[in-house]
């Protein structure tokens, strides 16, 4: 049983910050490309930020400068954090390796 498991979402006023943590078992992902994914009201899920096994990460020029992604491979985890928040940062993230999918968790950004 391989699973992806998000936390860490929550209501926060814009400018806030959240760091969202997806815990991986039943599989080693030390190998894999970790993603985090995000799906706005009403469009189409797409990656915002990812990092390589080897430590290498890339952001959405949306994101970049605000959310930082890192990984922990002693753990299995891989954390995503979130500062300076947007009202357009509002929806849900998921976790995302392989062909493995966690289960979301809500971000909502609104005074």
């Amino acid at each position: 049983q391989v699973q992806l498991v998000e936390s860490g979402g929550g209501l926060v006023q814009p400018g806030g910050s959240l760091r969202l943590s997806c815990a991986a078992s039943g599989k080693n992902f030390n190998t894999y490309d970790m993603y985090w994914y995000y799906e706005a009201p009403g469009k189409q899920r797409d990656w915002v930020a990812y990092i390589t096994s080897g430590g290498d990460t890339n952001y959405k020029d949306s994101v970049k400068g605000r959310f930082a992604i890192s990984r922990d491979k002693s753990k299995n985890t891989v954390s995503l954090q979130m500062n300076s928040l947007k009202s357009e940062d509002t929806g849900v993230y998921y976790c995302h390796s392989g062909w493995w999918w966690g289960q979301g968790t809500q971000v909502t950004v609104s005074s």
